[in-house]
């Protein structure tokens, strides 16, 4: 795990805690906290990290025709 710092400027918590909240949803610690909450069984895992894989592979085949 990384660590995630915010720096709060001239008491500005409002907009600390968003920049925070940004953070720590790009790092997908909310995303692995929801999974954790329940348990998934191996079959919907499976399922799972298949759509991930599949997604992955979509924005990568996207990104590579932006860029011809």
């Amino acid at each position: 795990m990384k660590d995630i710092e915010v720096r709060v400027i001239d008491n500005d918590i409002e907009k600390a805690m968003r920049i925070l909240k940004k953070k720590i949803q790009n790092d997908g610690l909310f995303k692995r906290l929801k999974l954790k909450k329940s348990y998934e069984k191996p079959s919907e895992f499976r399922r799972r990290k298949q759509r991930e894989a599949l997604r992955r592979e979509r924005i990568a085949a996207a990104k590579a025709r932006h860029r011809r």
